[in-house]
């Protein structure tokens, strides 16, 4: 297997980890109500975020964070998410930049939980 190279790579990742997403039980309703309609410009976002990670590529405008504030999600979610996500890349890429993308997520995944569970502590 090769490591990812490009955007085009990013997209396949996206596309599959989405596929996933939209069926998975505890992710696909999350995901449902929150992005009603055309998926695309939610991908269009994401194959940008992934583009901007991994590659430096400017063209990423958004607050991912603000965006995950009102859903009711906590650990479980984003441990699913990781579970998908990483999946999703080693049937697909293998190498530096394929790990540095499972590493990223992973601490995407710490940060977005941390910030959660601060704010729902504050609504208490």
């Amino acid at each position: 297997m090769e490591d990812l190279k490009n955007k085009d790579d990013i997209r396949i990742v996206v596309d599959g980890f989405y596929d996933k997403v939209r069926i998975d039980p505890m992710l696909g309703p999350v995901f449902s109500k929150a992005i009603t309609g055309d998926w695309q410009p939610h991908l269009e976002k994401m194959y940008a975020f992934w583009d901007s990670i991994l590659f430096s590529v400017p063209g990423f405008n958004g607050n991912p964070f603000a965006k995950h504030v009102p859903l009711l999600i906590g650990q479980a979610h984003f441990d699913q998410w990781l579970v998908l996500f990483e999946e999703t890349m080693d049937d697909n890429f293998s190498g530096p930049v394929a790990e540095e993308a499972k590493k990223r997520a992973q601490l995407i995944a710490h940060i977005f939980v941390s910030r959660l569970e601060g704010i729902s502590l504050n609504r208490s």
